[in-house]
């Protein structure tokens, strides 16, 4: 039975990577992932495939990656680092302080602020990233 090739598979075949089973694994793991996971969250799921896979190929790998411009790598401010697929537009990101979910998203107004404050000091903006850390609105308790 063969499986289709993840998206991040592919990127690393592209480039020429030699591509074991277990490099198969995490990649495909990080293909699917809709948030942004840590090593040791990409350890656990590749687990579920291959019971093999250690952390230090997971650490080894997600260097890799991350060396090739597969992944990127984040530091939100919890001591891990996260990892996402290297994106093909911009996006920022809105991290919850409290549960560490992490929200991608694009704002045309923040985008431009941007580019004018960097002219407004004599520069040309050509790249940014934006983190913003945010804890949930508390509702009033009233009874």
């Amino acid at each position: 039975m063969t499986q289709n090739v993840s998206h991040i598979e592919q990127l690393c075949t592209d480039k020429g990577m030699k591509m074991t089973e277990q490099r198969r694994v995490i990649a495909r793991v990080l293909s699917e992932a809709t948030d942004h996971p840590d090593v040791e969250e990409v350890h656990r799921r590749s687990l579920a495939e291959d019971a093999r896979i250690s952390i230090a190929t997971v650490y080894r790998t997600m260097r890799l990656f991350e060396e090739a411009d597969i992944v990127k790598r984040h530091e939100f401010g919890d001591g891990r680092a996260r990892y996402e697929e290297t994106p093909t537009t911009h996006h920022d990101h809105l991290i919850d302080m409290r549960t560490g979910i992490v929200t991608e998203f694009r704002n045309d107004d923040i985008e431009r602020l941007q580019k004018e404050v960097a002219e407004a000091h004599g520069y040309k903006l050509v790249g940014h990233r934006l983190e913003l850390y945010v804890v949930p609105i508390e509702k009033n308790k009233e009874t």
